[in-house]
């Protein structure tokens, strides 16, 4: 018999355009973790609503700044504006913008 394992479904992936709900800030996914993963001092110090530990969690990069942020899903929404989203460390990332979407670039093998 096969071990079960837990399967944290994630509401975003990489690529998706978001927005905070709550500082209304605009953002792409860089990369998501299925529960969290940064320190507790981190957490006490910056995660002031106390979000779940269990849930998933997103790294963004915000728009308009030079700046990522790590992100509880239960802040984060769809944006839904079309608008493409300006950061410098968008060509490390992402080769294109297609339907309100940002394509990962493809590690070369």
């Amino acid at each position: 018999m096969g071990t079960v394992t837990n399967i944290t479904r994630v509401k975003f992936s990489v690529g998706d355009v978001v927005q905070h709900q709550r500082f209304a800030y605009r953002g792409v996914i860089v990369d998501v973790d299925s529960r969290f993963h940064a320190s507790d001092e981190w957490y006490d110090l910056v995660a002031k609503s106390r979000p779940p530990k269990n849930k998933p969690w997103y790294h963004v990069l915000v728009h308009g700044s030079d700046h990522s942020t790590y992100v509880a899903e239960r802040h984060l929404q769809h944006d839904d504006s079309g608008e493409p989203v300006d950061h410098p460390m968008m060509d490390h990332f992402f080769s294109e913008f297609v339907d309100g979407k940002y394509r990962r670039i493809e590690p070369d093998n």
